[in-house]
């Protein structure tokens, strides 16, 4: 991002003086607002990672000089942000892709580290997650107000002046939004600029990749996420490792980005890269054994496993409750296997305790990683029954959780989020914001997902359609070997060679 002639661009593309104006006072409302210090110096060192050290052998980045130096010989950084669960999905398919091709993968999660990083993402996410929740609890503020925020297309006429340029006249996909959060992560450059600037990084949140830019960093990938591109996920100077064909397109030619509808310059080619999904090393790896075991289990007439991924907001209750009393009697007749992962959210199973009060005999509880693992490894190869329900006291274990019992389930239902990118038959049910529409056309037409089921009783259809006939398991499982053999899952491994220059070689 450059200043010229009185205004902020982007790729050479201006926005005006008045947007230029209202950033700077952003960035200085945030400064005074957290007591942002333009010196402040941030001694780091290396510890290990209490969660991933034995799963990847993960390290973090820490500040507390009481630990290790930071290594820069065949070191990888990530760095991360907790907004929801997907970006630090994101990172972790980093760290495994990097694990995998012989680099020692570093921590860096914006939300450990004290001082303005942290103040300010907190105060954001705050925001974020009261909205997200309102905007399933009220469907007229999702349609007509949610949505256009994360999809930049006002639902209604004259919405903008309805809300008195607040919440409509920023929305994510305009240029301008990516100039003030860019504006914002320049907070962070102070805690950048204590790494090796030439030091590989991947990024899975755009305060991330622009802070790790204002802060000198030279060799920056952002792990891009969704598959609706927005602009405040460009951050020049980085590199962009893009999901999609259609969302390569998208930030190719700024599609949309201008607030006025206008034509922009299009995107440098050096600075964009269509990858494929960002998916970990050992769910791709075993891609072919999973989805034989799947149809092995199918054809076995096996109790068929679904996995519900529910998250912290609670926004989707009523639904996750339609999905549990419907699926009770089937878990009872031993159709289908039920596994609820509930995060790191205890209030979840609070609420899920109450809801199931009259079938407390019913239930198998597992909440630490050592059960967790020890569970799903138990399975794999022995059938399973039952309802289970997962918890874990911290956000590692609640993310990486979905993604270790992925590889013995049959079905997971989940919202077209980050998880819409991974490669295990999904049931999609509705969206929290119009960008995630996106996700869910994408796993629909590359053949791993049905569509968006956008009420209760079209993904009760689709449970029951998977539970008593074969066609459309065997057609996902297909699609998704195929999908591997042409690269749709490689996108973890491609953003390590980007910023590594090291290639991937499968065995």
């Amino acid at each position: 991002m450059k200043l010229k002639d009185g205004r902020y661009e982007v790729y050479g593309n201006p926005i005006t003086e008045a947007q230029t104006r209202a950033t700077d006072k952003w960035q200085e409302m945030l400064a005074k607002k957290f007591n942002y210090d333009p010196n402040e110096k941030y001694n780091l060192s290396v510890k290990d990672n209490p969660y991933g050290k034995d799963i990847f052998g993960l390290k973090d980045i820490v500040r507390d000089g009481s630990g290790e130096p930071l290594k820069k010989e065949n070191g990888v950084i990530v760095s991360t942000i907790r907004m929801g669960f997907g970006h630090y999905r994101i990172a972790m398919a980093g760290v495994s892709a990097a694990k995998a091709m012989g680099f020692q993968p570093y921590w860096l999660d914006l939300l450990s580290v004290p001082g303005i990083t942290t103040d300010v993402i907190n105060w954001c996410n705050t925001n974020y997650s009261k909205y997200s929740r309102i905007s399933q609890r009220y469907p007229w503020f999702d349609k007509y107000v949610w949505e256009s925020l994360t999809t930049g297309e006002p639902s209604l006429p004259g919405l903008n002046t309805l809300f008195n340029n607040w919440i409509v006249t920023w929305p994510w996909r305009f240029l301008k939004t990516e100039v003030k959060d860019y504006k914002m992560s320049e907070l962070f450059k102070n805690l950048y600029g204590a790494l090796p600037s030439d030091m590989p990084i991947l990024t899975s949140h755009m305060w991330n990749c622009m802070g790790a830019v204002a802060g000198g960093m030279t060799n920056v990938v952002d792990m891009m996420f969704d598959n609706w591109p927005m602009a405040f996920q460009l951050t020049e100077g980085a590199k962009h490792a893009v999901q999609s064909p259609s969302g390569y397109y998208g930030f190719r030619v700024m599609r949309g980005f201008d607030d006025k509808g206008r034509i922009l310059k299009p995107t440098p080619s050096e600075a964009l890269f269509f990858t494929g999904h960002h998916v970990d090393h050992e769910l791709v790896e075993n891609i072919e054994i999973d989805c034989a075991a799947r149809l092995r289990r199918m054809n076995a007439r096996e109790p068929r496993r679904f996995m519900v991924t529910m998250g912290g907001a609670g926004a989707q209750r009523e639904l996750f409750k339609a999905i549990i009393e419907h699926t009770l009697l089937l878990v009872q007749k031993e159709k289908i296997a039920l596994f609820i992962n509930l995060g790191d959210h205890k209030n979840n199973w609070e609420w899920l305790q109450e809801e199931l009060a009259q079938h407390k005999e019913m239930i198998h509880t597992h909440f630490t990683w050592e059960d967790t693992r020890a569970y799903a490894d138990s399975i794999r190869e022995k059938p399973a029954s039952g309802l289970h329900v997962f918890l874990h006291d911290n956000t590692f274990h609640a993310v990486y959780a979905t993604n270790y019992l992925m590889r013995v389930m049959d079905v997971m239902i989940t919202k077209p989020s980050e998880l819409a990118f991974y490669p295990i038959p999904k049931i999609f049910n509705a969206r929290v914001g119009g960008h995630e529409m996106w996700g869910a056309i994408r796993g629909a037409e590359i053949g791993d997902s049905t569509v968006e089921t956008r009420t209760i009783p079209q993904t009760l259809q689709a449970i029951d359609l998977m539970t008593e006939e074969s066609d459309l398991l065997t057609m996902l499982c297909e699609c998704i070997v195929k999908n591997k053999s042409i690269g749709i899952y490689d996108g973890a491994y491609k953003s390590v060679e980007l910023a590594t220059g090291k290639k991937f070689t499968r065995k």
